[in-house]
């Protein structure tokens, strides 16, 4: 992509849920999207998190990408305030580990979809991948980082399966 004004916003609850969600902030960088990053909460910062989400379209993000532990709603505060994709990511932070995040993001009201991906750092990147396919059907550079992607992820797997060896000796 040859814009540097952000395509997608990547959110976290909190400064703790960074390990998690840098997987995500990598595969974006690796396909070249423009992205921002923020630490928000629905329930610490509720006015500014609102703000995000209700001006995030006016400003160019064309998707949203919310991770966030414990029973933390991150996901669904956003999408409520947009009419933009939010895709949400659980993290397994909590001592119910991360039970209480897939459901309180998963589990949304008719009308207010949020695309729930997988619970923690592999959710992260699922979510990236996601939101790129998105962004790909409109922008064909990114649908051809998508496939760039999945060709990598299918020669790292081939290489891993070559290096146990065929079995001929």
């Amino acid at each position: 992509m040859n814009s540097d004004k952000p395509l997608i916003g990547v959110i976290m609850g909190s400064a703790s849920d960074v390990d998690v969600m840098k997987g995500c902030v990598e595969v974006l960088s690796e396909m070249g999207i423009p992205h921002e990053v923020k630490i928000l909460s629905a329930h610490r910062t509720p006015e500014p998190t609102r703000q995000y989400a209700a001006t995030a379209a006016e400003r160019g993000i064309q998707v949203i990408i919310a991770g966030a532990g414990w029973a933390a709603h991150l996901a669904g505060a956003i999408a409520a305030q947009t009419t933009l994709p939010v895709i949400g990511i659980p993290i397994d932070s909590s001592p119910l580990n991360g039970m209480d995040a897939l459901l309180s993001t998963v589990q949304m009201p008719s009308g207010i979809p949020v695309a729930t991906v997988a619970l923690g750092k592999g959710g992260a990147k699922n979510a990236a991948v996601l939101g790129a396919q998105i962004l790909g059907l409109k922008y064909p550079p990114v649908a051809e980082a998508v496939a760039r992607h999945r060709k990598g992820l299918t020669l790292a797997a081939s290489e891993k399966i070559d290096s146990w060896g065929n079995g001929d000796r």
